[in-house]
């Protein structure tokens, strides 16, 4: 800056003062009122907002990969490009804290950098540059942060790291070796880096496979949710030794519980005096003490429950068995067994899926002693097991109906071992059978002859 110049913005200066607004108080005034309205804002949407929360930390989920808010998703992207350099990528404390100390200290900088004399942006062609390359580039990495790092791994260093570096050092290095309108040729680089940055970044994101999303449980947050997620979880888990309804007695079939009485679970002395704190210990460590021994469910402890879907089970085990919590109404009617009207033909899907989960599938998956007769699918109920098949259509005496009405056969025991399956859902299970096992609801449709009256339910047969 000249002399001249120098004057000139005196002039100017004093002739703004004169004519301007006065720091204080008009402008502190005019700060606190913004400030205040955007305090108001934070509050508002904190409290009719909010914010999504995650399921419990657990500590022994080894599976679970922990992600940046998401303004912080460019540096974790930038970080694992740049993890992928050869040799450079083992030295992580210059990505995560040579080149960020970098990147700050050249907006610290760019002022001293940058000499123009003149206030206007349009006139501030480094620091405009510099900016707007650096605003790209977080855009860019942000865009591709979801996409795995080894996939089209070239096109990723080429936008999160080569060119972003390439043309910030170019746009420092042009004002000096350009003295005479060096803003022309900034803005051609900033230009051209720009586009080739935010080109390569669609192109990535269209050609690149979405990283696949890792299974977990959804955390259920209402009562509802809990209950419904709960009857599931305790039809897997549980079933199989306190039995489909909580009623306890002979267990059978599992394997260091054999012969073992339980008492019900599902009485008011435990559901009055047992806090749903005691509940869902009792389900994390178990009592391995006792006789006969529970083995524990919690992750923590060696078992196969995350703590929300122990506090699941709890949440069912409350609303369905304490008469003092009623049960939330769209909770009953998601857990409720199937009804089925005189003249509907019952389908897998719709009626038989839901007793099976509740009755059976706790002994029959893969990994329980069954005879190899899993009921996790549609397939697997027809055609798994050394016995297969159990079912046949059409069939009133195939294996799993005698079983089911309390006949000791070949093939296994009466089932469910502890407890006969109520009247009204054998009855599902052989109108089910003698209309030839469809499996979806439009099957079964087709099975009733397009909506013509179906036979009255047929009675179980007895066996001598």
């Amino acid at each position: 800056m000249n002399e001249e110049q120098k004057q000139q913005y005196k002039e100017k200066y004093a002739q703004a003062k004169q004519k301007g607004v006065k720091f204080w108080p008009d402008i502190i005034y005019k700060d606190l009122l913004v400030v205040f309205a955007l305090f108001l804002i934070s509050v508002m949407l904190a409290t009719f907002l909010g914010v999504a929360q995650e399921p419990k930390a657990d500590p022994s989920d080894a599976t679970y990969i922990p992600r940046p808010e998401w303004y912080f998703l460019f540096l974790f992207k930038f970080l694992a490009i740049y993890g992928q350099i050869p040799v450079l990528g083992k030295i992580e404390w210059i990505a995560a804290a040579v080149v960020p100390g970098i990147a700050v200290g050249a907006l610290f900088l760019l002022p001293f950098m940058d000499r123009s004399p003149y206030r206007h942006f349009s006139k501030r062609g480094m620091a405009l540059a510099f900016m707007t390359l650096l605003v790209v580039t977080i855009v860019a990495l942000t865009m591709i942060a979801d996409i795995p790092t080894d996939q089209l791994s070239l096109l990723q260093f080429l936008a999160g790291l080569a060119l972003p570096g390439i043309f910030l050092i170019a746009v420092i290095a042009i004002p000096f070796i350009f003295k005479q309108n060096p803003n022309r040729i900034l803005a051609w680089a900033t230009g051209i880096g720009s586009a080739l940055i935010l080109g390569l970044t669609v192109a990535i994101m269209v050609l690149a496979t979405p990283a696949a999303a890792t299974e977990e449980v959804a955390l259920a947050t209402t009562i509802s949710e809990k209950v419904i997620l709960g009857e599931e979880l305790y039809g897997l888990q549980c079933v199989e030794c306190h039995g489909a309804e909580g009623e306890g007695g002979e267990v059978i079939g599992v394997e260091g519980m054999e012969g073992a009485v339980l008492e019900a679970i599902n009485a008011r002395d435990l559901m009055y005096t047992f806090t749903d704190d005691t509940l869902y210990n009792i389900i994390e460590y178990g009592q391995p003490e006792s006789a006969p021994a529970m083995p524990p469910f919690g992750r923590a402890y060696g078992g196969a429950l995350s703590p929300g879907e122990m506090e699941a089970i709890v949440t069912f085990m409350r609303y369905t068995w304490d008469d003092r919590a009623e049960l939330p109404a769209e909770a009953a009617a998601a857990s409720a067994m199937p009804a089925l009207r005189p003249d509907e033909v019952p389908s897998y899907d719709v009626h038989i899926q839901p007793i099976v989960k509740r009755y059976c599938i706790s002994c029959h998956r893969e990994g329980k002693t069954n005879n190899n007769y899993w009921m996790t699918s549609y397939d697997e109920i027809i055609n798994t097991g050394d016995n297969a098949p159990n079912l046949v259509a059409g069939d009133m005496l195939c294996n799993t109906i005698r079983m089911l009405n309390r006949e000791e056969i070949e093939a296994g025991g009466p089932m469910p071992p502890t407890k006969a399956l109520k009247p009204e859902l054998l009855d599902i299970f052989m109108r089910w059978i003698n209309a030839g096992m469809p499996e979806t609801a439009e099957d079964a449709a087709a099975a009733s002859g397009a909506g013509q009256p179906y036979p009255a339910p047929l009675a179980p047969t007895p066996y001598p």
